[in-house]
């Protein structure tokens, strides 16, 4: 299913021509930081190397005559790929001479990032690859009598962990534990038949699905305070009708270096408001966690933004240290299902706009979550992150809750960390 639905994405790392260019640029990225950073991603408006956007061919980067992985982007939509993105590694204050030469295609890099998505418009039909959907308020699961999503919804991973978001009206993430860098099949979610059946709840030498959610939004999941009210985007799984009008969702990216996911609420019912919301989904390899994006607009003034960090199984309360430009809200404990293995969970919030947190009803449309309170402004995006370490990932050590703190810590203070893109011409 793969192949099939790699025909259908948005271009992100393919063939753009069939002529090359030896044109060279020399290019200079410079971690400004006396850090080493680690698969730092790294991106290049393609104004900056293509002043009119019309060159043909992909964006090779070398370094030391060594090629950098990186894929192109069309985060727009408008079918011109606008950003070239890549990750790669710093030492303390690193200046990286790099050079850019147009060829025909993209190499075949490893592939360390994926989406999967797939659909069923009917109960009796086979899941089919997918790259958007629109749903309206009266198409959520209860209210149609089946499941219609492949997982209950799109899936997203790197390297390290795996993702997935609940797009039959409940708007929850879940976590994927990964045992193997390698990416998981493509057929999880489905049954020979291609029917939709929930077979990741078991253990495989990939992993499975290790996270219970519950009436929460799941880790990284959001949500408003309107008058000391909680008020989820969403609904549960025993709605019959959503709260928001019209849901969109597509594919925007998948490559070898990143991928990405967006989603738009339409009319979103809060309160009596009616809210428009836009939210993209980043991932790139060689950390446990996924960025978010969020803006929302038809904010009045009295709305708090809510982020989520569900505390189902958390018997150890939460931690609360400052890293770098973020807040970090850890927990550490058997949170998993039926509390069998350890799993450190967390979510990294901007400082600037941090203003504690609460802890979510015992009863209601939204329980059992930690929700940091953030200062956010009619239309303007606020980003954080999500992560997951469990005690069976290729790291071991995630069974240590100091060694997991720390984790989450320096990969705050990474991402903290800035990289100057300079072109020379």
């Amino acid at each position: 299913m793969k192949n099939k639905l790699r025909l259908l994405l948005p271009v992100s790392v393919a063939v753009l021509s069939i002529m090359s260019c030896n044109a060279q640029q020399k290019i200079s990225l410079s971690n400004s930081s006396d850090m080493k950073l680690t698969d730092k991603a790294v991106t290049i408006k393609r104004s900056a190397i293509d002043k009119t956007g019309t060159t043909k061919g992909f964006p090779l980067l070398t370094y030391k005559n060594e090629q950098i992985p990186s894929q192109v982007n069309d985060l727009n939509g408008d079918g011109k790929w606008d950003e070239l993105f890549l990750v790669t590694d710093f030492s303390p204050n690193e200046k990286k001479a790099v050079q850019l030469k147009w060829v025909t295609e993209a190499p075949k890099f490893t592939v360390r990032t994926s989406v999967r998505f797939g659909k069923r418009e009917a109960k009796d039909l086979p899941v089919k690859p997918e790259n958007e959907e629109v749903i309206m308020a009266n198409q959520v699961y209860k209210a149609l009598g089946f499941q219609k999503y492949q997982t209950d919804g799109p899936t997203w991973e790197n390297d390290k962990v795996g993702f997935r978001h609940y797009l039959d009206g409940r708007n929850a993430k879940d976590v994927f534990g990964k045992k193997i860098p390698a990416i998981t099949p493509e057929n999880v979610g489905i049954n020979s038949a291609g029917a939709v059946e929930d077979n990741y709840h078991q253990m495989y030498d990939w992993g499975r699905d290790i996270f219970p959610v519950g009436s929460s939004v799941g880790l990284g999941g959001y949500a408003l305070l309107i008058n000391n009210e909680v008020k989820r985007l969403g609904i549960l799984v025993t709605d019959t009708i959503n709260n928001v009008e019209k849901t969109t969702f597509k594919i925007v990216s998948e490559g070898p270096e990143n991928s990405v996911l967006s989603y738009d609420y339409h009319n979103w019912n809060a309160s009596g408001n009616k809210y428009q919301v836009h939210e993209t989904t980043s991932i790139w390899p060689g950390m446990y966690a996924y960025k978010n994006t969020v803006s929302i607009n038809g904010l009045k003034g009295n709305e708090t933004f809510l982020i989520a960090l569900s505390n189902i199984n958390n018997q150890k309360g939460v931690k609360v240290i400052e890293s770098g430009d973020w807040v970090c809200l850890i927990q550490h404990d058997k949170l998993t299902y039926n509390r069998e293995w350890i799993l450190g969970t967390a979510i990294l919030v901007p400082k600037k706009e941090y203003n504690g947190y609460i802890e979510a009803p015992k009863k209601g449309q939204l329980t059992d979550s930690y929700l940091a309170k953030m200062t956010i402004d009619n239309n303007k995006e606020i980003s954080y992150y999500a992560v997951a370490g469990w005690e069976l990932s290729a790291d071991k050590n995630f069974n240590d809750a100091d060694y997991f703190a720390n984790y989450v810590t320096n990969l705050a203070k990474q991402l903290s960390a800035k990289i100057t893109v300079a072109v020379k011409k």
